[in-house]
Parts: C-alpha cells; sequence; structure tokens
C-alpha cells in the first residue's frame, strides 16, 4: 500500500539498494530523515518494523491505541533522564527479544537536503541495550520530496542500506562513524538524482522548541538567526 501511494499518489519511483547487507534477526536502523515521505520509503522493505516515539503522542485521541497496534516504543519523555532511560532499555530488551528491528532517526528533525542536524546519542543507547549492530541508511528523497513540503517533484527515489555498524563501540566513535556513513552517501545519492556534483551536507543547530522540522532552505538563513 505504501509503495501503490508513493507511485500513484506522490509520483514517485522507488529504487532500494543494500538489502544484502541487513543481518538476520534483530538490529537498529539509524537513517537519515529528509522527507514525511520516509516512512514510505523504509517501512515495506523491513519485516517487523518497530519505531521509537515519545509518550507525548499519547496524549492524542486514538493515537495510543495506533502506536500500541504498530508496535511502537513509547519511551517516557515527562519523567525525567532515568525514567527516559528505563523505558527506553526496557523497549529495547523487549524488541530484541522478539527478534525486531527498530527504527529511528538519529537527527531527531527532518533536515533540508544538503544539511544535517547533529546525530544524537539515543541511537547508541538503543545499539547497547539490545546488543545488536546498526545499520545505515541514506536517501536522497528529499529531492523529490522536501520535508513537509507540497506538491512534490516526480523522479526515482533512492534509499541505500549501508554496511552495519557493531556493538560495544565507545560512543563518540559510533556516532562520528554513523554521521560518516549516512552523510557521505547521502550527499552522493542527491548528486546523482540532481547532476550536480557531491557536496559534503553542512551541519546546523536544532530547530527552536516547537518546530517539527528545519524550514526551507529559503527560510535557513532566518532560522538560524533564531
Amino acid at each position: 500500500a505504501m509503495n501503490f501511494a508513493l507511485r500513484h499518489i506522490a509520483g514517485i519511483r522507488k529504487e532500494v539498494r543494500g538489502r544484502e547487507r541487513l543481518p538476520e534477526g534483530a538490529f537498529v536502523i539509524g537513517a537519515k530523515h529528509q522527507s514525511w515521505g520516509d516512512g514510505f520509503l523504509i517501512y515495506p522493505e523491513i519485516k517487523d518494523l518497530a519505531f521509537v516515539t515519545g509518550d507525548h503522542l499519547e496524549r492524542f485521541p486514538l493515537v495510543g491505541g495506533i502506536l500500541k497496534k504498530l508496535g511502537a516504543i513509547v519511551i517516557d519523555t515527562c519523567g525525567g533522564g532515568e525514567k527516559k532511560a528505563s523505558s527506553l532499555a526496557n523497549g529495547m530488551h523487549k524488541a530484541k527479544a522478539d527478534g525486531r528491528r527498530v527504527l529511528i532517526y538519529p537527527e531527531g528533525h527532518l533536515a533540508p537536503v544538503g544539511y544535517h542536524f547533529r546525530y544524537k546519542s539515543g541511537v547508541w543507547h538503543m545499539a547497547e541495550a539490545m546488543g545488536v549492530p546498526v545499520v545505515p541508511v541514506a536517501t536522497n528523497i528529499g529531492v523529490f520530496w522536501q520535508q513537509q513540503e507540497t506538491p512534490r517533484r516526480q523522479g526515482t527515489a533512492v534509499i541505500e542500506f549501508l554496511e552495519p555498524i557493531p556493538p560495544g563501540l565507545p560512543k563518540d566513535e559510533f556516532i562520528a562513524r554513523l554521521t560518516e556513513a549516512v552523510e557521505t552517501r547521502t550527499a552522493e545519492l542527491v548528486a546523482e538524482a540532481t547532476g550536480e556534483p557531491a557536496a559534503r551536507a553542512r551541519l546546523i543547530p536544532d530547530p527552536p522548541n516547537g518546530f517539527e522540522a528545519a524550514p526551507t532552505l529559503n527560510d535557513l538563513a532566518a532560522y538560524k538567526k533564531a
């Protein structure tokens, strides 16, 4: 259904690369987050995929039931650091016991094409709690479907699963490897889609509280002054 909607409603074809790199059993996916269309690319490709979300979403009618049905790992975002860490660890242990794969977007926000946010350490804590590898994921869907924007540009969006990063690495080394892998390959995929030379993504600060995504490129200068 997601593939059909992406192709026939959004007008975007999909190409998947690197399926052979996916490990057996449980693992964590650390994916680039450029667009609301990211989920249309990744969910149909991973069997029994869970995702991490905060418990603030349970305040909305029906959402709690939907999250439970989808198998979301809901973490305590209101009870302080210890409760948040505890709920995340409990969710990860259950996911591993069930042999599930868990998706997280390490930047935490939608990033404009050509830019990236600092990769957060939550993905490292998840992998350590489960004792499983992390599969980096690169994409260029933002070229065709920019963040929350419409209309969308027709074309072929690529999602690529990269070489897994093993568990057990020091946190800083892990984050550096994940960032380098995802951002380098994403820049190459963007260049492939646009026909322009690959350019390394620029680091930008996280959006102010209340912003779900970074502004579009036209508004980026004003946002950076905020």
